[in-house]
C-alpha cells in the first residue's frame, strides 16, 4: 500500500511539472499559431535554452518597433526568458514608433525594417550618452505579397504590374498585364483591393524601394520611406492587420513578411530570370547575401539589391535592425540588453528564424554583429 501510495504522489507531480511547463510556454508569447511557426520554432528550440549566457541580466526589458519581426521576437523571448527570469515587453508598434520611443529614451531596444536616418542618429545622441544609436542587422526574410483569389495557384506578377496595382493603375484581376503573366490562369473579373500599411513601416520602406529599383517608370515619382505615399488602395495597422484584411476580403493583395502569409497564396516574381521566384526563405536569403554593408563605426546598416535578376534569388526582402546604444546605455537595462542581444545572435538564437519563416543573417554578416554587441557600454 506504501508503494501504491509513492507511486500515485510521483504521477501527481509529473502531471504537474509538465501543465506547469506548458503554461510557462503560453505566457512567453502571442497567440501566432495562426500566421506565423512561432510556436513550433519555440518548441523545437527548448534545449538550446540551457546554452544562453545570462551574465548579470536581470528585470524588465521595454522594447518596441517592426511588427515584421514580432513572430520571430516572441520565440526568441520564450527561450531567453525561461533561461534567465527577464521580462521583455516587446509591443510591435510599426519601425516608425520604435525609433521614435527609443529616441525619447523609453527603450531599451528598438526593432526597425530601415536603417536609422542621419536626423534619427543626431536624436539619438541626447538618450546614448557619450554615444550613438547603431543598426544590428538581426532578421532577414521575404516581404510576400499574398492574396486572395479562390482559383488561381502560383500567380506571377513583375515588378512593374505590381508597382501599377498598388498605384491604383491595374483595378481588375483579369487586366491584360496580368493575362500576359498568367497565360494558363483562369482569371476573374474580381475588382483589387490593394492594402497597404496605415502606420509608419519600414516593411513599407522596403516595400517601395523594390518598387523604386525595379519599377522606375511607375514608382519614381515617390520619394520612399515609412509613410505610403500612392493614391487609392486600402490601409490597416501593422503586417498582422494587413494580413488578417487580405485573407478576409476576396480580391485582396498586400505586402507583409513571410510568417504573416502562413495561411495565404503568394505571388511568385518574374525578375527577369529563369523562372519566377517564390518568396520563401532560402530564395531571400540568396538576395540578402548580395548586400553590402553601409554603416560607419559600429553601424552595421546594410544596402539591399532589390533589383537582382539572379536565378532562385526573391528581390523583394527585408532586414530588421535591432537599434541600441553603442556607447550611453542605462546601467540598469544594459545587462539584460546586451545578454539578449547576444543569445539572438548566437548560432541557436538564428536557428531559430528559419523556423518562423524567417532568413537568418549570413555568417559573415551575423560576426560582425556578434562582435559589436560584445562591445556595447
Amino acid at each position: 500500500m506504501k508503494l501504491q501510495r509513492m507511486n500515485r504522489r510521483a504521477l501527481t507531480l509529473g502531471a504537474l511539472a509538465v501543465s506547469g511547463a506548458l503554461a510557462l510556454t503560453a505566457c512567453g508569447s502571442d497567440d501566432t499559431s495562426d500566421k506565423s511557426g512561432g510556436s513550433s520554432a519555440s518548441s523545437s528550440s527548448t534545449a538550446n535554452a540551457s546554452s544562453i549566457k545570462c551574465d548579470d541580466a536581470k528585470g524588465q526589458l521595454l522594447a518596441d518597433g517592426s511588427s515584421a519581426q514580432k513572430n520571430a521576437i516572441d520565440a526568441w523571448v520564450a527561450q531567453f526568458s525561461q533561461a534567465c527570469g527577464v521580462q521583455i515587453n516587446y509591443k510591435a508598434s510599426g519601425s516608425g514608433a520604435g525609433v521614435t520611443s527609443f529616441n525619447q529614451g523609453q527603450l531599451a531596444f528598438a526593432g526597425s525594417d530601415s536603417a536609422l536616418k542621419p536626423e534619427e542618429v543626431t536624436a539619438s545622441k541626447k538618450v546614448c550618452s557619450g554615444g550613438q544609436g547603431i543598426d544590428l542587422p538581426m532578421v532577414g526574410g521575404p516581404i510576400a505579397l499574398g492574396y486572395n483569389l479562390p482559383g488561381v495557384d502560383n500567380l506571377v506578377l513583375d515588378a512593374k504590374t505590381i508597382a501599377e496595382i498598388f498605384n491604383n493603375q491595374i483595378k481588375t484581376w483579369n487586366a491584360p498585364e496580368i493575362k500576359k503573366l498568367n497565360p494558363d490562369a483562369k482569371l476573374p473579373s474580381t475588382k483589387i483591393q490593394a492594402f497597404h500599411r496605415s502606420d509608419e513601416s519600414g516593411t513599407t520602406d522596403n516595400f517601395t524601394k523594390y518598387l523604386k529599383a525595379a519599377a522606375p517608370s511607375v514608382w519614381g515619382k515617390y520619394e520612399g520611406g515609412k509613410a505610403w505615399e500612392a493614391p487609392g488602395g486600402q490601409s490597416a495597422p501593422q503586417s498582422a492587420g494587413v494580413a488578417q484584411q487580405v485573407k478576409q476580403t476576396a480580391g485582396a493583395i498586400g505586402y507583409f513578411e513571410l510568417s504573416y502569409a502562413k495561411d495565404m497564396s503568394s505571388v511568385q516574381i518574374d525578375t527577369g530570370a529563369s523562372a519566377p521566384v517564390a518568396a520563401n526563405v532560402e530564395n531571400a536569403t540568396k538576395a540578402i547575401a548580395d548586400a553590402k554593408v553601409i554603416g560607419t563605426g559600429q553601424d552595421l546598416a546594410l544596402q539591399l539589391n532589390y533589383n537582382t535578376k539572379a536565378d532562385g534569388a526573391y528581390p523583394m526582402v527585408l532586414v530588421t535592425y535591432e537599434i541600441a546604444c553603442d556607447k550611453g546605455n542605462k546601467a540598469d537595462t544594459l545587462p539584460a540588453t546586451k545578454a539578449f542581444l547576444r543569445y539572438i545572435a548566437s548560432e541557436d538564437g538564428q536557428k531559430i528564424l528559419a523556423d518562423a519563416s524567417y532568413a537568418p543573417i549570413p555568417d559573415a554578416i551575423i560576426a560582425k554583429v556578434r562582435t559589436t554587441i560584445e562591445g556595447l557600454s
